[in-house]
C-alpha cells in the first residue's frame, strides 16, 4: 500500500483499535471511508494496534472485515509479533487460525518466538513451536531463542527449548554462547541447566573471554562456583588475562578468594606481565592486593627441638 497522509477516518480507526473500542471501530469501518489495513506513519495497522494492546474482540472484527494478519510496520514487526510479546494467547491463536505466518521476522531477524522467549510467556512459546515456529531461527546478530532465554534468565523457557532440541552451544556472530551471556548476567540457575545439557564450559567470545572470566569480572559468586565445579579454566585465556585477574581488577574480594581456593595461580602474569595483585593495587583495592600477596607466599615451617 502506498504511503499517504492519514485521513480523519484512519485516525479514528486507529484510536478505536488502540483503545479496544469495538463499537467505534465497527462504526468507522461501516462508514466505508477507511481501508481496514490503513497505516500510520510507522506503518502500523489497526490490527497491529489491537493485537499489541490485547483487544481480542477488535482483532476478530478486523480479521472478519478483511484485515491481513501479516501486514508489517516499517520495522518488519507484525500483529503476531506484538501479541506474542504481550503474552496474549487468545490473540496469538486467533491470528494463527486466520493464517498469520508463524516465523515472520522483523528487520533485525526477531520472530514472534523471540519476543515470547524474551518476555517469559511459556504458554505462547509452546503454542508457536507447536504451530511450526523454528527454535533454530537466528536474529541478524546470530542470537537464537535459547540465547535470548539465557540472557533474560527464563529457566522454564530454556528447559522447554532444550526439550525441543535447541542447540545449547550455538553462538552469536561474536562467538558469545548462551552460557557466556548467562554468566555475564548472573543467572546461576541457567548456567546449571546449560552445563547439565552439554554446554561447553570454556567456550569463549571472539575477544577470548570465557563464561568464568565474565562471571568473575561481574562478581557473580554463584556463577563462578558452578563454572569452577565443572572444570572451567583458571589459567591464562586467549585475551591474555585470567579469571583471577578480572576479579582482582574489579574489586570482587569474595570471587578472588573463591578462585584462589579453587587453585588459581596468584603468581600468574597477564599478557602485560602483571599479576592479579598488581592489578588490584593499581585499581586501589589494597585489601585484595594484600590477600593475594599473602596467598602467594610459601608457608613457613617451624621446627621443634
Amino acid at each position: 500500500m502506498s504511503l499517504k497522509k492519514e485521513s480523519k477516518s484512519d485516525q479514528q480507526l486507529h484510536l478505536a483499535a488502540l483503545q479496544g473500542n469495538l463499537a467505534a471501530l465497527q462504526r468507522v469501518l461501516d462508514s466505508g471511508k477507511v481501508h481496514v489495513d490503513c497505516k500510520d506513519k510507522e506503518g502500523t495497522t489497526p490490527l497491529i494496534l489491537a493485537a499489541a494492546n490485547g483487544h481480542l474482540d477488535c482483532v476478530k472484527e478486523l480479521l472478519e472485515q478483511g484485515a491481513q494478519p501479516d501486514e508489517r510496520r516499517h520495522t518488519g514487526t507484525c500483529a503476531l509479533f506484538f501479541a506474542a510479546q504481550g503474552g496474549y494467547m487468545d490473540i496469538v491463536k486467533e491470528l494463527l487460525e486466520k493464517g498469520a505466518s508463524v516465523d515472520l521476522a522483523s528487520q533485525d531477524g526477531g520472530t514472534p518466538l523471540f519476543v515470547a522467549c524474551q518476555c517469559n510467556h511459556l504458554d505462547v512459546v509452546k503454542e508457536l513451536v507447536a504451530r511450526g515456529a523454528s527454535v533454530h531461527h537466528c536474529m541478524e546478530d546470530g542470537a537464537t531463542p535459547l540465547f535470548i532465554a539465557s540472557q533474560n534468565g527464563h529457566w522454564n523457557v530454556l528447559k522447554y527449548l532444550i526439550s525441543q532440541k535447541a542447540d545449547v552451544n550455538q553462538t552469536r556472530q561474536d562467538k558469545a554462547s548462551p552460557l557466556w551471556i548467562a554468566a555475564q548476567m548472573g543467572h546461576s540457575d541457567i548456567i546449571r541447566e546449560l552445563l547439565a545439557s552439554g554446554a561447553q564450559v570454556d567456550a569463549a567470545r571472539e575477544d577470548g573471554a570465557t563464561p568464568l572470566f565474565k562471571a568473575a569480572h561481574k562478581g557473580h559468586i554463584d556463577c563462578v562456583a558452578d563454572l569452577v565445579s565443572h572444570g572451567a579454566s583458571l589459567g591464562l585465556l586467549e585475551n591474555g588475562e585470567s579469571a583471577l585477574h578480572a576479579a582482582a581488577l574489579f574489586g570482587h574480594l569474595k570471587v578472588v578468594k573463591q578462585l584462589v581456593n579453587a587453585g588459581a595461580d596468584v603468581n600468574l602474569q597477564n599478557k602485560e606481565g602483571a599479576t592479579a595483585a598488581d592489578l588490584a593495587r593499581d585499581a586501589g583495592y589494597d585489601i585484595i592486593a594484600e590477600f593475594l600477596k599473602q596467598s602467594g607466599q610459601p608457608p613457613s615451617f617451624q621446627t621443634t627441638v
